[in-house]
């Protein structure tokens, strides 16, 4: 049974309170009972947050946002630390898996984004895992804004009730902020990094990286020269706003 929704103001991010099962049983249950409109998630890690602080376009492009989920660690503890109580990481990857497995069968899912390649084999693995599930289309990432009014058009004729985006950020959060009201869908997941690491195309980091909250290390480890701006200044950004607001509540009481 799904409970009433709550959230937890991380800096300027409002940061849905969840767990991988609560999280499954919500989006099911938006489907069945909104079809008029399209819910949008974000899968929300320490960058997402930090850019949201600092960056006014990418606030914009991701205004509306309907759920923003903590995906990384550190943000998990971070809403824990501000009060919440039950809530649990659900990393993109990881959720995508559990999904397809365990989701009602009869939902149809479209996939936007990584390469032809990438895709192809993502597709192929995910129905092994979940034989019967109905993929109903799929598009690579590789296109032009100009080339969006065919993908939706596209969407729309397919009547899929879960598109899965893995753009990367920002580029993901752009496309749905531009295509959210173009498309009718039951929901719209933008879940960057998944399509690689389900589609076995890249490797992600061992799960304890993850439980500790050092996954962006290893990341960065692998691709220094791409992810120093993001870790260096955007991890910076994060834990100066975050104790800034932890040290205002405890004075407050809160």
């Amino acid at each position: 049974m799904v409970t009433l929704e709550k959230t937890i103001e991380v800096i300027t991010t409002s940061c849905l309170v969840t767990n991988v099962a609560d999280l499954t049983e919500r989006i099911e249950s938006q489907i069945r009972h909104d079809s008029e409109l399209s819910w949008s998630i974000d899968f929300t890690n320490v960058h997402i947050v930090a850019m949201r602080k600092v960056d006014e376009d990418f606030r914009e492009q991701t205004s509306r946002v309907n759920w923003f989920v903590p995906d990384s660690q550190i943000l998990t503890w971070a809403v824990s630390w501000l009060g919440a109580r039950g809530n649990e990481r659900v990393y993109g990857p990881a959720f995508l898996d559990y999904f397809v497995r365990n989701a009602d069968i009869n939902l149809t899912h479209y996939f936007l984004g990584a390469s032809q390649e990438c895709l192809n084999q993502l597709l192929k693995k995910l129905r092994e895992k979940r034989p019967g599930i109905k993929i109903v289309g799929s598009h690579d990432g590789y296109f032009k804004n100009a080339d969006e009014g065919e993908i939706n058009g596209e969407i729309n004729r397919l009547k899929p009730d879960l598109v899965w985006v893995g753009l990367g950020t920002p580029k993901q959060q752009a496309w749905i902020h531009r295509n959210k009201e173009k498309i009718k869908v039951g929901a719209i997941l933008a879940v960057g990094f998944a399509f690689d690491v389900n589609a076995g195309t890249k490797s992600d980091a061992p799960d304890w990286m993850g439980k500790f909250g050092v996954l962006w290390l290893y990341r960065f480890i692998r691709e220094p020269r791409r992810l120093f701006k993001r870790y260096a200044i955007y991890n910076s950004v994060f834990l100066w706003h975050l104790f800034r607001q932890v040290m205002v509540s405890n004075r407050s009481g809160k």
